[in-house]
């Protein structure tokens, strides 16, 4: 089986979808006998890299971010020759924009299966920002859109791989009729809580041993809803001075927001350190065992993969109520805050600090392990693939 994965959600300092195809492509090395990957991304340039049984294609494409270093993907026809030259057995899309319709098309012409993977429930973004600043009516008119945009691109891939059950639900009421529920997984042989023989992130980032320390990983974004934790933790230094300590890791538009918080902080005695960006998943895993709380402020997810691996290090989460992740939670969410504001999510903070949260980390540990090791979501995804293969070979 040959499966090609097609996005542009992906760049060299990207998070959760580049992390999947990386661990799909490695589960396919090093589980699965005769199968093959192929990955096509925008790049800086046009190039192909070959490593055995996997092949990535970059496509040139123009930078729209500097900080996120995303590139957006206009060379359709690029993705068609590729798609010609590979002839995968299934494609999985990872976009909603330009580049689904294109992989819909080439596979109709080539007579592939396409499937969509719904990564981002990337609707609300644009219903709140019309909520926030244009009114009822525009408000609408976006949600409507949304639902008849959706509707139109996804029932036309064979399955909708959706990584939420309430965010599936929620598209079957929007008319998406070919859902399938997927989970995403761990590495659990890298995140677990045992620290590596002379592990300790304290000393090495200067963090004293009496502070809570409170780790965010991922993009500094409106859409990730850093602002609120920002503005948390502006509060938290001034209620509690000398009590916490903020690690950042990740880059985004909102850093000049961050970088002017540890300004002003800085006579308070609470301190931010920030960490631009980390692709060593072992280091990673370091940096989470490290924190005593792993705080999660974005109200968009579907699913929250940086929530899953600070679990399985043994790192209690905290965020806020009511995004599609709160399903893989697996600590107590009853001191969650309530609402999405910068002050329940500071008071939610102080009050979870003070309870046992190495005994919950430890449970919580295994309870992750034990359901989302990469290796049972890929034999459950892989078994959904050929299926899709199956029946779109018997109605052709």
């Amino acid at each position: 089986m040959k499966i090609c994965d097609l996005t542009q959600f992906y760049s060299p300092v990207s998070g959760g979808v580049k992390r999947y195809v990386a661990e799909k492509v490695r589960h396919i090395r090093e589980r699965t006998a005769g199968d093959e990957h192929v990955l096509i991304i925008p790049g800086e340039r046009d190039e192909l890299i070959e490593t055995g049984r996997a092949r990535t294609y970059t496509i040139k494409s123009p930078l729209i971010s500097r900080t996120s270093r995303y590139r957006i993907l206009l060379r359709l026809e690029a993705v068609e020759r590729i798609l010609e030259k590979e002839r995968p057995d299934l494609i999985e899309c990872g976009d909603p924009y330009q580049v689904a319709w294109k992989a819909v098309h080439s596979g109709a012409a080539l007579r592939i299966p396409v499937v969509g993977f719904y990564h981002s429930h990337f609707p609300e973004a644009y219903i709140r920002t019309a909520q926030k600043y244009c009114g009822r009516t525009v408000t609408e008119f976006f949600h409507d859109f949304s639902r008849r945009y959706i509707r139109s691109l996804y029932n036309r891939f064979e399955r909708t791989l959706v990584p939420s059950p309430a965010l599936g639900e929620l598209l079957a009421a929007w008319g998406v009729q070919n859902i399938a529920l997927t989970d995403l997984g761990v590495d659990t042989a890298v995140f677990h809580p045992q620290p590596a023989p002379g592990e300790d992130v304290r000393a090495e980032l200067g963090i004293p041993r009496e502070r809570t320390l409170l780790l965010y990983v991922g993009r500094l974004a409106q859409e990730k809803n850093t602002h609120t934790l920002f503005t948390a933790f502006r509060q938290l230094a001034r209620d509690f001075p000398d009590r916490f300590h903020l690690l950042v890791i990740g880059d985004g538009l909102q850093r000049a927001e961050l970088n002017g918080i540890k300004s002003e902080i800085r006579n308070q005695k609470s301190e931010i350190t920030h960490i631009s960006y980390c692709a060593d998943s072992a280091r990673l895993a370091a940096y989470y065992r490290a924190a005593d709380l792993f705080v999660h402020p974005g109200v968009q997810e579907t699913f929250g993969l940086v929530t899953l691996e600070a679990q399985a290090c043994g790192t209690p989460v905290i965020g806020i109520h009511g995004s599609y992740m709160d399903r893989i939670i697996h600590s107590d969410q009853t001191l969650w805050a309530r609402e999405n504001s910068a002050v329940a999510l500071a008071a939610a903070i102080a009050e979870t600090s003070r309870q046992d949260l190495k005994h919950s980390g430890a449970v919580v540990s295994r309870l992750v392990a034990a359901q989302y090791s990469w290796a049972q979501v890929f034999t459950r995804l892989f078994d959904l693939y050929r299926t899709v293969i199956a029946d779109y070979a018997r109605a052709r």
